[in-house]
């Protein structure tokens, strides 16, 4: 049952249809709006914004079961950003007023936050014209990539409450596109939130598992070995309004102002100059 007078959120992930943290995003907006449940069929950590030629495009309707009640869903076989443009191309019976995307299991901060299939799927939406909410949960990377049902995602579904209810109330300013939270371990409902932005420092280092090529003796390198990672973090090079900050030392939610305008924050007329020939 809908209402044309109650907005429609669509509420997508990256960790699939069948995470526990999908479900804790609908429980927190379910009554908010009328809800579209779109999300990849498969985990798609990592996918960031990826329209992946592979991807066969695939919807399949299921069930969502969430506490007490049942909502319609959609499995997609595509990334995040793909399960957005099926989900407004093909799935939407009128313009969304939001997207929500998580909760994620795991933090995304810094740098690296255009890896995120979260951060992908409200930049895509953002390109519709469609703002967004990005809600993550600080876990250990042992739960990443699975459907654990040991997680708490109490005060997550708390903040991703009272920032789409305010989403749905207030504009946002012109160049802001979506708001990226990030909520601590060890938060509660009661946790201080900051605005912060992104941190220019990278959050999780990557690590090889192989050695470096040596001279006499070179590992082999065809042998199957993925990068892997973990967070690093050095307070004192971290700027203090930033979200690994705030996040990692100050132990707040975090909330970051995301918009598509990647353009560097230089005036373009002095950066032009460096590169005319005309001048010596």
């Amino acid at each position: 049952m809908t209402n044309g007078d109650r907005p429609l959120i669509l509420v997508t992930n990256d960790d699939g249809i069948a995470s526990p943290g999908l479900r804790a995003a609908v429980e927190a907006v379910h009554d908010l709006g009328d809800l579209l449940i779109a999300a990849p069929r498969w985990q798609q950590t990592g996918a960031g914004r990826s329209m992946p030629a592979s991807a066969t495009g695939r919807i399949i309707e299921t069930t969502l079961e969430v506490g007490p009640r049942s909502f319609r869903a959609y499995a997609i076989e595509g990334a995040p950003a793909q399960v957005v443009q099926h989900a407004l191309l093909e799935l939407a019976y009128r313009r969304p007023a939001l997207l929500v995307a998580g909760i994620n299991y795991g933090e995304n901060l810094g740098s690296g936050v255009t890896v995120s299939g979260t951060i992908g799927a409200v930049l895509e939406a953002a390109s519709f014209g469609i703002k967004g909410l990005a809600v993550s949960l600080e876990t250990h990377k042992f739960y990443h990539l699975t459907y654990s049902e040991d997680v708490d995602f109490t005060a997550a579904i708390h903040f991703t409450r009272f920032f789409a209810r305010r989403l749905l109330q207030v504009p946002l300013p012109p160049d802001v596109d979506a708001l990226k939270v990030d909520v601590p371990s060890t938060a509660t409902p009661e946790t201080p939130w900051r605005m912060t932005r992104i941190s220019r420092q990278r959050y999780f280092m990557p690590l090889a598992l192989r050695d470096r090529p040596g001279e006499e003796a070179p590992p082999p390198l065809d042998n199957p070995a993925p990068l892997d990672y973990e967070p690093v973090v050095d307070p004192d090079r971290l700027e203090p309004d930033s979200d690994i900050y705030v996040f990692s030392v100050r132990r707040m939610v975090t909330v970051s102002p995301l918009s598509l305008d990647l353009t560097a924050r230089t005036d373009l007329r002095t950066l032009a100059s460096r590169f005319d020939t005309r001048r010596p």
